[in-house]
């Protein structure tokens, strides 16, 4: 087994100003996605120009930072939240949800489509690959963060987080690392390698949302499920908030595939 490493959660500070390592991870991840999306405004017939790239990023990020804190309290702390209403508001206590993220980028797409008119779904097609990188980071803030970790294994490369952290202080699978490579780096090469192509308008959406909900359904076997949320039969709430992922992308692959065969628009 391995001994955490001991990482400050503080990557420095200046005077009384402290940068948190979490807060450079979610720099480090609207910075990818940047990156991503001009590469891909550059391309011929881009349905989106390097001069609105800035727009997008802007509107994905706060679809990130609403849907994601609106996810994490209404998915997995309904009931605290109906105690203490104010708690949503409360962001600096901590506490995000990638599939609350996802539906709040889903409306944020849907009005900056609807502004620049663009049709929606290929604004989501344009926008898939440059998700993967940023979840990838967000992993890593977990794992220096000492959150999310997994569940109790007895594997060579499993990992002791402090007892401060982890009171039982046991062997966990640092579940996190996995979720940044699968999520992270795994998802953003199948993405960005299957958009590197025309395809037929919702493939892309289609293999991310695939893809994502696999590899999310798999490590959630060995991710201790969040305290005070109870499973839902033998599968933990990310598994089942994972399954209409899962079934929205094989329909949006169904589409593209009938799209395809009538010479529909390709993206």
């Amino acid at each position: 087994m391995l001994q955490y490493p001991d990482i400050d959660p503080i990557a420095f500070s200046i005077g009384s100003f402290s940068v948190h390592w979490y807060g450079i991870m979610y720099l480090l991840a609207f910075v990818s996605a940047w990156l991503v999306a001009m590469h891909r405004a550059k391309q011929p017939d881009a349905l989106i120009t390097k001069a609105q790239v800035e727009n997008l990023i802007t509107y994905g990020a706060f679809g990130v930072i609403l849907g994601g804190r609106f996810g994490y309290v209404v998915f997995y702390n309904f009931d605290y939240w109906l105690t203490d209403p104010l708690w949503l508001f409360r962001v600096w206590e901590g506490g995000m949800s990638f599939h609350g993220g996802l539906i709040g980028v889903i409306v944020a797409m849907l009005i900056y489509a609807k502004r620049i008119g663009r049709p929606f779904v290929g604004l989501m097609d344009f926008v898939a690959p440059m998700v993967p990188l940023g979840l990838g980071f967000g992993r890593l803030g977990n794992f220096i963060g000492q959150e999310l970790w997994g569940r109790v294994t007895d594997v060579p490369w499993a990992v002791v987080f402090p007892k401060a952290m982890d009171p039982e202080g046991v062997a966990r699978h640092p579940s996190q690392l996995y979720q940044a490579g699968l999520e992270g780096l795994v998802l953003f090469v199948i993405v960005f390698w299957f958009s590197a192509k025309p395809r037929p308008r919702g493939a892309v959406s289609g293999i991310f949302l695939v893809a994502y909900a696999t590899f999310r359904f798999a490590i959630e076997f060995v991710r201790e499920p969040d305290r005070g949320v109870a499973l839902v039969g033998w599968m933990t709430r990310g598994q089942l908030l994972c399954v209409p992922m899962f079934l929205v992308g094989i329909g949006l692959l169904v589409y593209a595939c009938m799209a395809s065969n009538k010479g529909s628009k390709v993206e």
